[in-house]
Parts: structure tokens; C-alpha cells; sequence
């Protein structure tokens, strides 16, 4: 098979055999495919279930199917004066057209980003409800394919009955995450752009929408490129060597490729070392409430709230589990734990909570221990004591409060907390407070605040908040310093090319290079239906 408007003027199995056996890599054949003009890029498309092993390239599997047209509420019907349905596929426009009567022409005529009023009919021809449609066309629109987005008012009936006229004339309802998925199956984004949608959704505070939209505009993948370009270029010259081994050709400068590894791999630890911040800013930063019984733990949660979310107890041992809730302060999502009281117990239950108290101290970013300055100074040392042998006070940030202070007023001896809670590694930081009547709260709302600025990321710096891109990099990494030390033992070209395939692997899976269904399919059910 010649293809005639391909620039390479190659056959099929020319083009493929050179990429394999020349290169050892699919990556360049695939990138040709996609980007080269004429009938290379339908071609992948064709190619349905082409897999190939990790180490020799891409895995592409088909997903849902993309020929449908598809539907889906954009907003949630009934909780606002607007309701927005987004319809995505090849037929969007003449379905769209029997399902809305519109001034001065029909849909299917109208010009990509336009407005068309309209009225929506039932199949009887009665009006439904008046409407607006949006009309996008390929491949200008979110998807990549002809779209319209009909806005009509927020009823939860006629949402229901345009959605089911949509479906009667030929679209079918999406499935969750779909017009996302297909955005990244039609080039419209990466993968973890794609993945990027949902954060910016679900981003709860101004540092957590910042990140997240910058990794949607490209940032993140733009530096995951220039890795995997610059990995790719050393691999094919390495694996050309092989076809020249007998006259001694060395085509990959080894003092090259250590400086590209030794460049690569510090990229890839800055990113990685990101990830903990990240993941704070993602998911909330987790301050865990810790101390003995009794010392006002569940009466800080509520005040912090202020909300009643704990049951507050004279009796001891009031709480047996942890609870947790999330609030923004000063822009940065914190995430509060409620921790059991910290006590010896013969109470199996209660055990248990302890038990949990403890796991959730060692995984806090910050501890707020709670001290009671009613108790006696040796319950105090006991307590902090204990809480102080259980940090990591190289990545952890310690916090004393010392509650109760509207009890004993300017009464209050803290020798005991300067000789205990003294740390060569980290100056810990003491505040009264009295979290029955607020006082020192909003020093304690500042002060973790303030922790979290001194924390802040250089502003330029990409920012990991993704798990599976944390594991992805890590074993890239892995990849890489299995290179450097084939690379020091004299390692012969193979050998090198293989690992470096491997950190090429982990990599394209971030991007969606290389991909399977598993992995798609849970990434994309988080989503919600109409994105």
C-alpha cells in the first residue's frame, strides 16, 4: 500500500519497519502517524486493539465508541435559573434542527460559535420551553467534533424531556467524563490535561485552582514533552549503534547521556518533591487535633468550624474515631482531624480510636497538640511527651496550644513547655488559647496560614498533585538510575536503550502516550456525566 498525499513517500510496512528495526521505537511512528498528513492519522484510529509491549512501545485500545452522537446535562437541573445541555457528535446539528424551531434558519446552516434562539418541541410539535443553542464546529469546539449547547430554563422537567428528545432523534445519553475523553481521544488535550478538568473542578481554594489550571493549560505536560523528546533522541541513536556494532560507531555521546540522565533525573526529583504539597493543596492540608483526654480537642474542631460538628463531654473518652471536616483559610484548603484522646485504656473500643489517633499524627502536615493548663505538670509532660516522640519534626510542623487559659486567666507557668517541646531541628511554636471562649484563634488561623505561604512552591514551579502521576515519575526514575549505573559498569548499547525505554514508558503513560482501557476507564468514571 502506497499512500499518495503522504509526505514520506513510504509504504506502510516501509515506514513501520523503519521505525522498528532502525529506531526500536514506536513512539516516533506514532507521533508520525498522528501529526504526519494524509491517511497515517485515520490509520491509528483503524488500528483498534494494536498493542505492543511496554518496553518496544504504545498500547492503543479503542474506546467507547466515538461515531455516536452524545447528550448530557452540563449543570444540575432545578438549582439555578439556567440549565445547560451539551450534545457532542457528528449528527449534533441535524439533530438539534428536529428537535429546535429556530428564527432565521436551521442549526445544521448556522456558523460555528453562534447563538440561535429557538423554541424546543415536544414530538407532537407542541413548545416545550424557549432556549438558546450554542453551535461549535469541528474542530473548534470542547471535543474536537460538531457540538451544541442548548440552555433553557433550570426545570428538572424540561431538562428531562429535552434529553429524552435528543435520545428519541438519534443521540444517546453520555457516559461519565465522555466528552473529555473524546476532547483527548480527537488531540483536543493530553491526558493530563484531561485529568486536569476534573481538579479544576473540584478545586475547593484559590491555591488549589491555581495549580490545577495551570497543569490544564499545558504547563506540566509542556515539561514531560521536553523530557520525553530529549530521553527519545538519546534511545534512538543508542539502539542505532546495534545496526553498526561490528565497525565500533559510537552515535550517543556517553558523556551525553550522563548529563542528560544527571539533568533529567534532578527535573524529575523537584517534581516528585512537589508531591506532598501538592497533594495538601488537593486534597486539604491535614492538621490533626491531638492531646490527652479531655483537653478541648472536639471544642477547637467546632470553634474552628464554627459549627457543632463534634460531641463535647465532660466524660472522658468522649470521642472514639476521628473526625474530619475542611475549611479555606486565606485561600489554602485545610483539612481538620478530631483525634481520640491519648490515654492508657483497657477499653477495647477506645483503643482502637487511640490507635487511629496516632496514624493520623504521623500523616498531619501540621499537629496541633492540646495541652490543658488546668492539668498537672506531670500530665502535661506525659502528654507532650508523647506527642513529640511520635512526629517527624524534619517534615511535620508542631503546633502547642495551650488550652483553658480563660480558667486560670494570667495565672499560667509555661517552663514546662519550653523544657519539653525543645527542638534543635525546628523552633516549635506555643499559643495560648481558649477554645471555649475563641480566644487565640484567630493567631492560630494566621499562624497556619502563614505556614503554608513559607511552604509555597516557587511560583514557576510545576506542582505534582496527582497520584498516578507521582508513581509514574517514580518509576521513571528508577529507569533512569538503572541507565546511570549500566552506564558507569560499561554497559553495552542494548542495555542502556532498555531502561531508557522504560523511563519513556512511565512517562507517556502521564500524557496518555501510552495508555490502556483500565486505565481510562478510571480516570474518566470520576467525572461527572455531562463533562
Amino acid at each position: 500500500m502506497r499512500c499518495k498525499d503522504s509526505e514520506f513517500g513510504v509504504s506502510f510496512h516501509e515506514f513501520v519497519g523503519y521505525s522498528l528495526n532502525m529506531l526500536g521505537n514506536v513512539d516516533k511512528f506514532v507521533f508520525c502517524c498522528r501529526f504526519g498528513g494524509g491517511l497515517w492519522g485515520p490509520l491509528l484510529s483503524k488500528l483498534g486493539d494494536w498493542s505492543l509491549s511496554p518496553s518496544k512501545g504504545r498500547k492503543r485500545t479503542d474506546m467507547l465508541n466515538i461515531e455516536d452522537t452524545i447528550c448530557a446535562p452540563a449543570t444540575v437541573p432545578g438549582t439555578g435559573a439556567i440549565a445547560i445541555i451539551r450534545m457532542s457528535g457528528r449528527d449534533s446539528f441535524s439533530i438539534a434542527d428536529k428537535v429546535i424551531r429556530c428564527k432565521g434558519g436551521n442549526i445544521s446552516d448556522t456558523e460555528g460559535y453562534r447563538l440561535k434562539y429557538g423554541v424546543a418541541l415536544e414530538a407532537d410539535g407542541t413548545d416545550l420551553d424557549t432556549v438558546l443553542a450554542s453551535v461549535f464546529r469541528a474542530p473548534h469546539s470542547y471535543t474536537g467534533e460538531d457540538s451544541v449547547e442548548i440552555s433553557s430554563h433550570s426545570s428538572k422537567y424540561i431538562v428531562e424531556r429535552l434529553l429524552q428528545r435528543l435520545v428519541d432523534c438519534g443521540a444517546r445519553v453520555a457516559g461519565p467524563g465522555e466528552f473529555t475523553q473524546r476532547a483527548f481521544v480527537n488531540g483536543k488535550m493530553d491526558l493530563a490535561q484531561a485529568e486536569a478538568v476534573a481538579d479544576v473542578i473540584s478545586a475547593q481554594s484559590e491555591a488549589a485552582h491555581k495549580v490545577a489550571f495551570s497543569q490544564l493549560k499545558g504547563g506540566f505536560s509542556k515539561e514531560l514533552k521536553t523530557l520525553r523528546e530529549e530521553l527519545l533522541k538519546m534511545t534512538s541513536l543508542l539502539e542505532l549503534e546495534l545496526d553498526f556494532s561490528e565497525e565500533d560507531v559510537e552515535f550517543a555521546s556517553r558523556s551525553e547521556l550522563s548529563s542528560l540522565l544527571d539533568g533529567t533525573l534532578a527535573h524529575i526529583h523537584s517534581l516528585t518533591d512537589s508531591f506532598r504539597y501538592g497533594n495538601a493543596l488537593r486534597n486539604g492540608v491535614p492538621v490533626a487535633i491531638v492531646g490527652a483526654v479531655n483537653a478541648g480537642k472536639s471544642t477547637l474542631l467546632n470553634a474552628l468550624l464554627c459549627d457543632d460538628r463534634a460531641i463535647v463531654s465532660d466524660i472522658a473518652g468522649t470521642t472514639r474515631d476521628t473526625i474530619e471536616e475542611t475549611m479555606t483559610i486565606d485561600g489554602t484548603l485545610f483539612r481538620f482531624i478530631d483525634t481520640a484522646g491519648l490515654r492508657e485504656t483497657s477499653d477495647e473500643v477506645e483503643k482502637i480510636g487511640i490507635s487511629r489517633s496516632y496514624k493520623k499524627m504521623n500523616e498531619a502536615s501540621i499537629v496541633l497538640a492540646l495541652l490543658d493548663v488546668t492539668a498537672s505538670e506531670e500530665e502535661n509532660e506525659y502528654s507532650i511527651s508523647d506527642i513529640v516522640s511520635n512526629l517527624d519534626v524534619k517534615s511535620q510542623k508542631l503546633i502547642v496550644l495551650l488550652n483553658k487559659v480563660d480558667v486560670l486567666g494570667n495565672n499560667i507557668n509555661v517552663s514546662l513547655i519550653n523544657n519539653s517541646v525543645s527542638n534543635p531541628n525546628e523552633k516549635v511554636v506555643k499559643l495560648y488559647i481558649s477554645a471555649k471562649t475563641g480566644f487565640g484563634l484567630d493567631e492560630l488561623r494566621k499562624l497556619l496560614s502563614d505556614s503554608q505561604k513559607s511552604a509555597t512552591l516557587d511560583s514557576d514551579q510545576t506542582i505534582v498533585t496527582n497520584l498516578r502521576h507521582y508513581q509514574a515519575l517514580m518509576k521513571a526514575s528508577e529507569s533512569l538510575e538503572n541507565v546511570k549505573r549500566s552506564l558507569a559498569a560499561g554497559q553495552t548499547p542494548d542495555l542502556l536503550s532498555e531502561d531508557l525505554r522504560q523511563a519513556l514508558h512511565h512517562l507517556g503513560t502521564i500524557l496518555g502516550e501510552v495508555t490502556t482501557d483500565e486505565v481510562l476507564g478510571n480516570i474518566f468514571e470520576h467525572f461527572c456525566v455531562g463533562k
